[in-house]
């Protein structure tokens, strides 16, 4: 098998986020690990089944191990700047700040967790429809994925959190686009958790089904337009992470 040629001394940043920190780890163009970090995150769980976390702490985690594992490195030499994370779902408003999915109010907690499991009633009705879509996670949606969530949510925090949503993310995809400023989500976190569909797109008549009609009526504009789930091409690394190469300022991965 024939490798394409990399210049010498390339760099890769891998960030995976847990359910209890982040990790980064920097790696030459053969695989050896050169550099590890890690940092703590914070999580709550204000009532039974109920497990959240908040966003801007996460990506602050995120800048502090990444700036660790660069340190001393050329940074004209770093190719490629990947993201993995929970199953979690991150709720922010149209300007893209915090909103709060607990009774609470309180914005900071932003994320529910993937191992929340307060939408049982919610997962249960969703399976139930038997609808044609459930066959691309298994034929049963598990508690832990997005739409149960979702319903969760409109069902329990209209006014407060569901009226003023402008985006929902997969943890993944929120830290993908907190690095780049695109808001393109990733097919694998769509097909493996949302029910999108790479050949067909997204089904009108599941949201529809389950009582989230809303995604429908927008264009799915707040969980991704059809559109640029399908965003694929060459990336170079001032595109990949713009904020590296702008002035420093706290909890940006300007390194």
């Amino acid at each position: 098998m024939s490798c394409a040629k990399q210049e010498p001394g390339s760099y890769y940043v891998g960030v995976d986020v847990g359910t209890g920190s982040v990790r980064a780890a920097l790696v030459d163009q053969s695989g050896v690990l050169l550099a590890f970090a890690d940092q703590p995150i914070t999580k709550w769980e204000p009532q039974f089944n109920h497990h959240e976390q908040s966003s801007e702490d996460i990506w602050a985690a995120c800048c502090v191990v990444t700036k660790k594992v660069v340190q001393g490195i050329n940074l004209s030499r770093i190719r490629g700047l990947g993201f993995d994370a929970t199953c979690s779902l991150v709720v922010l408003d149209k300007q893209f700040r915090p909103l709060p999915v607990n009774c609470e109010g309180d914005c900071h907690r932003n994320i529910i967790m993937w191992l929340d499991h307060r939408a049982v009633s919610q997962v249960q009705r969703i399976n139930e429809t038997k609808h044609s879509v459930l066959q691309y996670v298994g034929g049963l949606m598990s508690v832990e994925m997005q739409a149960p969530k979702l319903l969760w949510l409109k069902e329990n925090l209209k006014e407060t959190c569901w009226d003023k949503a402008g985006y929902f993310f997969d943890l993944p995809d929120f830290l993908s686009w907190k690095a780049t400023g695109v808001t393109a989500r990733s097919l694998c976190s769509l097909v493996c958790k949302w029910t999108y569909s790479a050949e067909k797109g997204w089904d009108d008549s599941f949201w529809k089904m389950i009582g989230l009609e809303d995604f429908v009526a927008d264009n799915y504009s707040k969980i991704d337009k059809e559109t640029e789930a399908q965003k694929v091409g060459p990336a170079t690394p001032s595109s990949l992470f713009p904020q590296v190469f702008k002035p420093s300022y706290e909890h940006s991965l300007s390194l």
